[in-house]
Parts: structure tokens; sequence; C-alpha cells
């Protein structure tokens, strides 16, 4: 009787509530105990593994170098995860390989030393991962298609699809990532940590939102397909939505210093528009600023304009590069390692210059921006 066996329900206890597979074997490669979860991964039904060597759930191709490996690991006695980059993969009892990830620590117990390792079945996440990332070189094979035909869009095309890859695809990461952990977490005690998975879904579901709202409005600017509709409206109303969606990409310790002035104000323009630019500045204020800082949103009225001013205490821009600002898929030396498209500011001045607004700002470097909508009175649009 081994001293798993000895001390087997302290083992059931620790192990069985766990959905992934643990095994623990010795110097000799033979698993001395495991719980259900491998038991049921594996196919083998219960105690079936106990006394086999790993070579059973592993392939056959991988033994000789596993054998040499797991000799250089016992020597070296350190905690660290299989594969080192590389794709492994488990063999059931039927002879059916799938994908794993292994993690394994050693350890000492009654003098002798056991290897502990734990293992998951990545099936659905590598099959998830090749469908999305099939998905991602389609559309971008259809968009390349498209862009091949204006021969004037050439080097914007190549930078277009370099940002449609990136933007889309590390939101999707992160989706992907907490609805893999969501599904771990099934007591009842642990519903704070599937509401921190929620919100981050949620939020890179806005995030994607906006991207793909960004790329239909630069469709409808270059087609002319845009309808603007001037209708009059309460402030307070917009800016509480557009407070409301920016609340959930805030970083830690950062907020918003909402207006107190608008709460009777009511403003003639085309809401959709002033919701996106104020949207977008906003977006940006967030992303730039750092974790504990403030951003305020103010609002006044000068002459023959309603003023509406976003201010940050972000990384600010440099000055040599303001001029470019608002070019079209342009971003700050500064700014590359954040996300971004390079077009929500472009879009934004485009709009409200259409119906007669303004968009300008004031920045520097390290310091914060101030970015300033001037809204007339009197609307007047070519649209």
């Amino acid at each position: 009787m081994n001293v798993f066996e000895k001390n087997s329900n302290i083992f059931n206890l620790l192990s069985e509530g766990i959905s992934e597979g643990i095994i623990v074997v010795n110097r000799k490669q033979e698993i001395v105990t495991n719980n259900s979860s491998t038991e049921e991964m594996f196919g083998y039904d219960k105690d079936e593994l106990i006394g086999k060597t790993l070579d059973c759930i592993i392939p056959k191709r991988y033994h000789q170098n596993h054998s040499n490996h797991f000799s250089s690991f016992m020597e070296k006695s350190e905690k660290r995860k299989m594969g080192n980059g590389r794709d492994l993969s488990g063999l059931r009892k039927n002879g059916e390989e799938f994908p794993v990830e292994a993690g394994l620590n050693p350890f000492v117990l009654y003098g002798n030393t056991y290897v502990m390792a734990l293992v998951t079945d990545i099936t659905d996440r590598k099959n998830y991962t090749q469908n999305l990332e099939q998905i991602v070189q389609e559309r971008t094979k259809q968009l390349t298609d498209a862009l091949e035909k204006e021969k004037e869009l050439n080097e914007l095309k190549t930078r277009f699809l370099s940002l449609v890859s990136h933007e889309f695809k590390t939101p999707l990461s992160s989706i992907l990532t907490s609805v893999t952990l969501f599904s771990k977490y099934k007591d009842t005690e642990q519903q704070d940590k599937r509401d921190k998975h929620v919100n981050i879904i949620k939020s890179k579901v806005k995030q994607l939102d906006t991207i793909l709202n960004d790329f239909l409005s630069v469709e409808r600017l270059e087609s002319g397909k845009v309808n603007y509709s001037i209708e009059e409206f309460p402030l307070s109303k917009l800016v509480n939505e557009v407070v409301y969606d920016a609340n959930m990409l805030l970083k830690a310790g950062q907020n918003i210093r909402y207006p107190d002035n608008i709460d009777a104000v009511l403003i003639t323009f085309d809401e959709k528009t002033l919701a996106l630019a104020l949207s977008n500045l906003l977006h940006n204020a967030v992303k730039y600023s750092s974790e504990d800082s403030t951003i305020k949103i103010l609002y006044k009225v000068e002459k023959e304009f309603l003023i509406l001013e976003v201010i940050d205490e972000g990384i600010g821009i440099p000055e040599e590069q303001h001029k470019y600002i608002f070019d079209r898929y342009f971003r700050a030396e500064n700014a590359l390692l954040n996300q971004g498209t390079g077009i929500g500011l472009n879009i934004a001045k485009q709009h409200l210059e259409n119906l007669g607004a303004t968009l300008t700002f004031e920045s520097k470097e390290n310091i914060g921006s101030t970015f300033t909508i001037h809204i007339p009175k009197n609307i007047k649009t070519n649209y």
C-alpha cells in the first residue's frame, strides 16, 4: 500500500473538485495516484491507471524524448510547464489523441520524490482558435481583394489590413480566455469570479462594436451615404449614455467627472454624430491616461457656440506630431503600444465639420490633452 492509498481521503478531498486532471508519478514514471477527472479525460475506469507508466497516456512517437526530458526534469526538480511552447498531445485508452496543456510540480513525501502533473484538455480552445483564425484570414482576404481595385489606396490597404487583424484578434482572444475560465467556476461561492469575466467580455464586445462603427463611418463618409437628423434633445441624456459606456473601460482608480450644469440644457444637433464624437474622445482619454486619474467633461456657452471639452491627465501628444493627429490611420509615436485604429478622431472631425461644428485640441506630452467641440447655435449643413 503506497502513501497515497493511506491518505486517499485527503487526496480525494483536494483533487476531486478540480476539473483538470491530476496525476502523481514516482521516479520510475509510474502513476501512483490520480483524480477522476484524469480517468474521464483519458477514458480509463476508476483506479485503472494506478501502476501504469506515463507511456500509456502519451503518443508512442514521443516516448523516447519524453523519457529523456523526464529524467532531466527530475534532476533539476523545478516547477515548470511541459512543452516550452510546443504543442502537446495526450493519448486516450481508445487510441485517440487530443491537445493538452500540462504543468509539472516535483515534491518530496516521506523521503521519496514524486511529480504532480496538472493536465488540461484544450480541444475546444484549439478548435475555437483555429476557426477564429480562419474567419479572420478569410475576412482579411476579402478586404484585400476589395482594396486592390483602388490603386491609389495601395499604401492604406496594407496598413488597414494590419489594423483589422490586430484590432479584432486582441479583444477576441481576451473574450476566448474569459469564456474558457468562466466555465471552470461552477461553485456558488465563485460568483465574483464569474462576474469578473462577464465584465471583461462586455468590455471587449463594446470595444469591438466601437471598432466596427468606426470602419462603417469611414465607408459612409467615402461613399457620401451620410444622412444626418437635426433635432432637439437633452444634452444630459446623451452625456449619461456616453459616460455609462466609457465607465466599462475605466482602469483601476480612474473616474469621469460629469458636468454639473447640463441638466436643463437642450441642444439642436445630430444626436448620433455628437455621441460618436464625445464617445471617441472619452475612450481615448481613458485609454491614454494612467490609473487613479480624473477625466473631466466641461460644458459652457460662448457667444454663438455651445462648447464641450474632454480633459485628461494622460500621456499627451508630442508637439511635432500635432499637425497629423486628425489624419486617418495616424497614431502618435508614444501611443503605438496602445490598441487603436487611428480612425476615430478623423471621422469625428469630418462628421462634426459636415454639420458646421469643429473639433480642436491642446496637448502637452506627459501632462495631458484637452479636446474641444464647438457646436454653432444655428446649425447649417450641406448634407
